[in-house]
């Protein structure tokens, strides 16, 4: 039986994921990450804890089922999560992950420099970090700067310094014309980063290279087995869930509220904290067009326990509006679909009654939702055809009823959710195209 595996490296898990030719789930496996340790506005890890737990998913995976017919091996994993290391792949740093913020100083000598429409704006954006690294002395014996999922990647098959689209993105690479721009190719040796950092950026899914003689052997897999470019966790759990038609979106439900539909066009709008990714369908160029809120599941666990949201979620009454007009936020700053730092949460005034509250703060999100969508539509992307929801929040199914009244769509199952199922389906369609 043909087989791909797809590998999710994300913040508190390894997980991997085969499925056949037909994209039916023939195994999975997870190891527990650590959290990365953090200090302030640093957040980092050692890339070594990736690895023994890439091995210990891998050593799982194998165990249970036959791998004599594996073909491809796609990895995804957290956006704009940085390191440095020499041509051989060893790490000089420990990464700079991807909610990392230290290099505010970094970012504001970017947004001088670069233009509205780049990823490549804020602390947390790769290469604000890679500018902190360099500004700091940790370039000088560095030959690479790659993201967590092309370090994996590189690692299994001796291919160091390859990225794909769009890991790149937050590093500077314009996907659209598929290639470093021109603004940061001249502004390099301003900002002080070396250009050979730069790795070389590949479509996802494009061949890398057979796995190592020796890791095949040390993973119990095939010598022929391909590892190819992979993509983001928020890509690959894009795909998972099904949508491949423009105008089809997700809304991702977890602590933050993230919305993207696919688009024939990018859009980018700094100024909304809109931003778009390359999604290659059956061999055609889309692009997911998105943001992310502030709100979301965050604002429900600052006021409910998990079994006060189970309690409460049965008292719903979706086709009952409490006519709440609130604005749920964890903190004061908004960036999408308003960019305000200065936003502050609107969850006045409270009732007495808890389930009203907690009805209240799910049409809160769920306006956020549309207003979101209905700007991505002003911007020149589709209104939502369908909504497919992923995180925490997809199993609530009164909430996706008030949601449905709020988007004035056709609400959709998704029809897997995890982020290793869409990197094994990248996989697939790498063998395939």
């Amino acid at each position: 039986m043909t087989t791909f595996i797809g590998i999710d490296v994300g913040t508190s898990a390894c997980r991997a994921c085969a499925i056949d030719a037909h994209a039916d789930i023939v195994a999975e496996a997870r190891t527990d990450l650590p959290a990365p340790a953090r200090n302030g506005a640093c957040v980092e890890q050692d890339p070594a804890v990736w690895w023994l737990a890439l091995g210990e998913t891998l050593d799982q995976l194998s165990a249970r089922f036959d791998t004599g017919q594996l073909q491809r091996l796609a990895i995804d994993a957290t956006s704009a999560t940085v390191l440095l290391c020499d041509p051989q792949g060893q790490p000089l740093t420990h990464a700079l992950m991807y909610n990392d913020a230290r290099a505010t100083s970094q970012a504001e000598a970017i947004a001088r420099i670069a233009p509205a429409n780049t990823a490549a704006q804020g602390a947390s954006c790769a290469l604000a970090k890679l500018l902190w690294l360099t500004e700091n002395g940790f370039s000088t014996a560095a030959a690479h700067a790659l993201h967590q999922a092309d370090w994996i990647a590189g690692k299994l098959c001796g291919q160091i310094g390859i990225s794909d689209y769009n890991n790149a993105l937050k590093l500077g690479f314009d996907a659209e014309q598929k290639s470093w721009p021109q603004w940061l190719s001249k502004q390099l040796s301003q900002l002080g980063v070396p250009r050979k950092l730069l790795p070389k950026v590949v479509a996802p899914g494009t061949p890398l290279g057979d796995i190592s003689t020796e890791l095949a052997q040390r993973f119990g897999l095939p010598t022929s087995t391909g590892i190819i470019a992979g993509t983001t966790d928020s890509t690959a759990s894009f795909m998972a869930t099904g949508a491949h038609n423009i105008g089809e979106a997700v809304t991702a439900l977890g602590s933050t509220l993230v919305v993207k539909v696919i688009a024939e066009q990018p859009i980018f709008a700094a100024e909304y904290g809109v931003y778009s990714q390359p999604l290659v369908v059956d061999g055609q160029q889309r692009w997911l067009v998105g943001g992310a809120s502030n709100s979301g599941g965050a604002v429900l666990r600052q006021h409910f326990s998990d079994e006060q949201l189970r309690s409460l979620s049965a008292q719903l009454k979706p086709d009952q509006p409490t006519g709440l007009d609130y604005y749920p936020l964890p903190s004061v700053g908004e960036r999408f679909p308003v960019n305000d730092a200065q936003l502050a949460p609107r969850l006045d005034p409270r009732p007495e009654d808890d389930s009203v509250f907690f009805q209240g703060i799910l049409e809160g999100i769920a306006n956020i939702e549309a207003q979101a969508y209905r700007l991505l539509t002003e911007l020149g992307a589709p209104y939502p055809a369908s909504v497919r929801s992923t995180g925490g929040g997809a199993k609530n199914v009164a909430w996706t009823q008030i949601r449905q009244r709020c988007l004035q769509t056709t609400m959709l199952d998704a029809e897997q959710t995890e982020a290793a199922f869409g990197a094994a389906l990248l996989a697939i369609s790498s063998h395939t195209h």
